[in-house]
């Protein structure tokens, strides 16, 4: 957790006192040379001195504090060259440094014709700098005179998690993440987001932010530190995408994992999620074809984890709001914070005692609530739910309803009434759907919502039956031959 005070940062951990990882005195009327004492500062991260007064050479402790990552030291009177330490760490992509607006400091050649070749920084990466405030110099003394008065208090904070090798749980890092996702530090990761600026999304992992990197848009998930099992899912699901790569699954562009900073970096959905689109109150609403298309994806997306994987996955929490659409609302499935790895191939016969049910209401395969047993039946069943939300529009649960669940009211309409055209969403009129594509639909979802397992489909089962129903409505509308 990180505490603010006055352009001043610094963080807490568990069983530690509070540590100083943030420095900003710009534009604070400093005179002087640069202190000695900044170099107890050993888990600095950022400091910045620019735009004062300060005098005298650039100390050589600077380049040694190697915690230190961000270090602006333009428009002063600094003389002399600069340390070689810190030119070998800017150069080799540790440190930011921005030294400009010092006329008489320059790099190695310290003579005249040196100092007007290099005193002008040319070197400056294009980050954001993390805290702004302007304080005096005696701002740290009494901040550390406070963080004493209050430290107990501090430590009675709920105690957070500790990453890495001390509990066991391991980083980032140490997953294996493939060399093909990018490790980005906190500092790209500000600069993509424009310092956190736009958020897209919010759950019990953190906050999604939307972010730009090389002229491309991507979703930028940072992990909230409330609580172990946010980490133990955001870990499953950074496993996970290091290892799957379908068109119907979330691509990971990269990650952070800089000390206590978690992230993970996507490509960008332009149309959100799946829920915002079938809506009841979505005025503009999705024809027949487009929800059987998406219907389809991430029927593929599902089977992939489940036959094209070695040891297969169960994802555990399909829903619609887990449906990704990018910009020509192809559907690929996200969130696999939950997901499961099966050690042996997957099959009807095969389960896996779990201790704990996990997934979101409505949507909870019945058996494997009442056995706590998980098998890829389980998705099948979630699977169901969601495409009887496809086909009609509505809500997994409503008190509207004569049947609060949407498998019970579906399948009191087929019973009582067995008219399709009061199940299908009303806002699709009869003459924009083939019926039996809808029929068949319709059929397959209270297949894979049966309350037996064994009675189930497998996806690759699903993803036949979908293209059926999808070649039937295209053929009404003259794309193939029937």
């Amino acid at each position: 957790m990180n505490y603010t005070w006055q352009g001043v940062v610094c963080n807490f951990s568990a069983n530690q006192p509070p540590r100083i990882i943030s420095v900003n005195l710009s534009s604070s009327n400093l005179a002087g040379i640069i202190s000695e004492h900044f170099y107890s500062l050993n888990l600095l991260q950022k400091l910045d001195l620019s735009n004062n007064s300060i005098h005298g050479t650039v100390p050589d402790f600077l380049g040694n504090m190697t915690s230190l990552k961000f270090l602006n030291l333009e428009g002063n009177n600094l003389s002399g060259a600069l340390p070689e330490e810190l030119i070998r760490r800017f150069k080799e992509g540790s440190l930011a440094l921005y030294f400009g607006g010092n006329p008489n400091l320059c790099i190695g050649n310290c003579t005249e014709q040196g100092i007007k070749e290099h005193s002008v920084a040319k070197y400056k990466p294009n980050l954001i700098v993390l805290v702004s405030a302007h304080v005096g110099g005696a701002a740290i003394l009494v901040l550390l005179f406070i963080l004493i008065i209050f430290r107990k208090k501090l430590f009675k904070r709920k105690k957070e998690l500790v990453y890495g090798i001390q509990n066991g749980e391991g980083t980032l890092s140490t997953m294996r993440l493939k060399s093909r996702n990018r490790r980005f530090n906190l500092y790209e990761i500000l600069r993509v987001t424009n310092n956190f600026s736009r958020v897209i999304g919010k759950g019990g992992f953190g906050t999604v932010y939307h972010g730009v990197i090389d002229g491309s848009e991507v979703a930028v998930k940072m992990l909230s530190h409330s609580s172990s099992q946010g980490f133990k899912e955001f870990k499953a699901e950074a496993q996970i995408l290091a290892r799957v790569h379908h068109r119907n699954l979330t691509s990971l562009v990269g990650y952070c994992d800089e000390g206590d900073q978690l992230g993970l970096v996507y490509v960008f959905m332009a149309n959100g999620n799946l829920a915002s689109h079938i809506a009841d109150g979505n005025p503009l609403y999705m024809t027949w074809e487009q929800r059987l298309r998406i219907a389809l994806d991430a029927s593929q997306g599902l089977e992939y984890l489940h036959s094209g994987c070695k040891p297969p996955i169960i994802h555990r929490d399909i829903k619609p709001t887990n449906i990704l659409l990018d910009g020509n609302y192809q559907a690929k499935l996200s969130d696999f914070g939950l997901s499961k790895t099966f050690g042996n191939v997957v099959g009807d016969a095969d389960y896996e005692p779990t201790g704990v049910v996990a997934g979101t209401h409505g949507y909870l395969d019945p058996e494997y609530c009442n056995s706590q047993k998980l098998s890829e039946k389980s998705d099948v069943f979630s699977y169901g739910v969601v495409l009887l939300e496809i086909i009609t529009g509505q809500p997994v649960i409503s008190k509207s309803r004569d049947e609060f669940h949407i498998a019970k009211w579906v399948s009191n309409l087929l019973n009582i009434q067995g008219d399709v055209k009061l199940i299908i969403d009303q806002r699709i009129q009869a003459d924009e759907y083939d019926e039996n594509s809808v029929w068949k639909a319709v059929e397959l979802a209270m297949k894979c919502v049966s309350t037996t397992s064994d009675k189930r489909p497998t996806m690759s089962e699903v993803v036949i039956e979908l293209n059926e129903c999808l070649n039937m409505e295209k053929a009404r509308t003259g794309k193939i031959d029937a």
